[in-house]
């Protein structure tokens, strides 16, 4: 089994950014993966702290917004966003947090809380999980859910962190609690990943154009990729072996 793709998320549900290289802490979520998120305006939270993904605007209920492309500078944290139906936009989401919001509201339902505020949770970011995590992913289990659904999938539906080849479709729901090493990192997959309607949407238009959560359910269940803990630090890079142990 060896890395295929590894993917980050900076600002939460708007944008992934693929990467040939990422260096992974302990305990930690990779490094700028839903660093930043948008609270919309019926939500109280102020990045204190983790929250649920309901405080935030999401493509479950937007699916415009898989649409986007990010790519961030680490240097200067200038954020750089493009949609086929909106003009690039480049902002530090700290401290030019309504530029993003006055972008995104075209592609937001306008009958449901909206986008209010860019908010920021250093060291684990705005993870699904409850715990810091890393989502592995499995290309064969993709393959399987593209010959369910009968039509080609990109892969961003699933906006996952590290993407997998060479192994049998869902072998990864068999690692819950063992190690997986890749290169020098130790992870520790702790849970499978729980499926919503933002997987429905096509990630190159924003249109809902399959059935994903209904291909899911032949297996038994709605969940895609598994949710890892971060054990051993290091740096992992596209084409690392990665080994069940």
């Amino acid at each position: 089994m060896k890395i295929a793709h590894i993917l980050r998320h900076p600002l939460k549900s708007h944008g992934r950014e693929a990467l040939e290289q990422v260096m992974l802490n302990a305990g930690q979520s990779m490094p700028y993966d839903r660093l930043w998120a948008v609270a919309h305006d019926a939500s109280n939270v102020d990045g204190s702290g983790w929250v649920p993904c309901a405080n935030f605007s999401r493509g479950s209920k937007a699916p415009n917004l898989l649409a986007i492309s990010s790519r961030l500078d680490e240097a200067t944290e200038i954020l750089h966003l493009s949609h086929p139906n909106r003009p690039d936009l480049s902002f530090h989401p700290d401290t030019e947090g309504q530029k993003l919001i006055d972008w995104v509201m075209p592609l937001v339902p306008q009958d449901r809380a909206l986008p209010d505020r860019v908010i920021r949770l250093d060291g684990r970011g705005f993870t699904d999980s409850d715990f810091p995590s890393v989502t592995l992913c499995n290309l064969a289990s993709h393959k399987a859910m593209e010959q369910q659904v009968g039509q080609d999938l990109s892969i961003h539906r699933w906006r996952g962190n590290i993407w997998f080849d060479g192994a049998d479709p869902w072998v990864e729901f068999d690692w819950m609690g063992r190690d997986i090493r890749i290169g020098g990192c130790v992870l520790r997959p702790r849970e499978r990943t729980d499926r919503c309607l933002a997987t429905t949407a096509n990630p190159e238009t924003g249109e809902r154009d399959a059935d994903t959560l209904g291909a899911l359910k032949h297996w038994g269940h709605q969940d895609f990729s598994v949710r890892a803990e971060v054990i051993t630090g290091g740096m992992i890079k596209r084409g690392d072996v990665l080994e069940a142990l």
